[in-house]
């Protein structure tokens, strides 16, 4: 519905996330989808994401956009896939693809290996033959006008044992899409017992007023194992307070899953994970 909006906005290239176009295998990777609202039976949501992202594609190029398809590659999951990915999504109007290594954010027992550099190669050779692959850097995500989340020679800061987490501030739970000064609660991202991101809970935030001692007491009580903390927008002294405590504010107006998925490295699934 945005794609005409996005090209008249002098938008040129959309990233399109998809980890599988089989139903069974999105089950493989997803615990639970939820279309808008209201979680549905994980089956009938799966056929709904995979034709939702075909549609997506097709509308996307007819609008004059190039379409980027981005697949993480999950051994033993996926791996095999790829290729089909690259085919359908290159029949619907994507033009590339670019293959994100897994990563996992933990040596929990249930986590996957990692994609290591042979797999990896063989799944850009099978996209090849469908779809120009581009390189992936780890580095860091393109965010919106006026997001500070990539800076050149910048790399983004990375969960560590003491802060394993990354607070977001949302409205409703899918976007980030709140000042810092607005948000009741904090959502906490973070590893499970398997090493896999998801939301862990919500914390709720300090209330309004107080100065710089409102965001010290949100880095204390609130933030205090989180390295990141992603909000639409904040002022110049809380990013300095929550800063010298060791947490990083950055600036962006993505969808949540996506940009923790990044900051954990492009490990943003498998079995059981959403």
């Amino acid at each position: 519905q945005l794609a005409g909006t996005l090209a008249a906005k002098g938008v040129r290239q959309v990233n399109l996330l998809v980890d599988a176009v089989d139903p069974e295998i999105v089950k493989k990777i997803y615990a639970w989808i939820r279309p808008g609202k209201k979680t549905i039976p994980l089956l009938m949501a799966a056929d709904m994401l995979i034709d939702g992202q075909r549609k997506a594609a097709a509308l996307l190029r007819e609008a004059g956009l190039k379409v980027n398809v981005q697949t993480t590659v999950y051994p033993g999951i996926n791996d095999r896939h790829v290729e089909s990915i690259a085919e359908q999504m290159a029949a619907s109007g994507a033009e590339s693809i670019t293959l994100i290594p897994f990563k996992p954010g933990t040596t929990g027992e249930d986590a996957p290996p990692s994609c290591d550099e042979s797999m990896l190669a063989a799944a850009r050779k099978d996209a090849a033959g469908h779809l120009e692959v581009c390189e992936y850097s780890e580095e860091s995500i393109a965010p919106p006008p006026g997001g500070n989340l990539q800076k050149p020679g910048a790399p983004l800061p990375k969960p560590s044992k003491e802060r394993p987490n990354v607070a977001v501030v949302s409205s409703n739970g899918m976007d980030i899409d709140l000042h810092l000064g607005q948000a009741g609660q904090v959502l906490i991202y973070g590893p499970r017992e398997d090493g896999l991101a998801c939301l862990l809970e919500a914390r709720p935030a300090p209330a309004a007023g107080g100065g710089d001692n409102r965001w010290q007491k949100l880095a204390e009580e609130c933030l205090f194992d989180c390295c990141a903390l992603l909000t639409a927008s904040a002022g110049d002294n809380p990013q300095k307070v929550l800063a010298a405590q060791g947490v990083k504010v950055l600036i962006t107006e993505e969808n949540i899953e996506g940009t923790v998925d990044v900051l954990y490295g492009g490990g943003k699934k498998k079995k059981g994970n959403r």
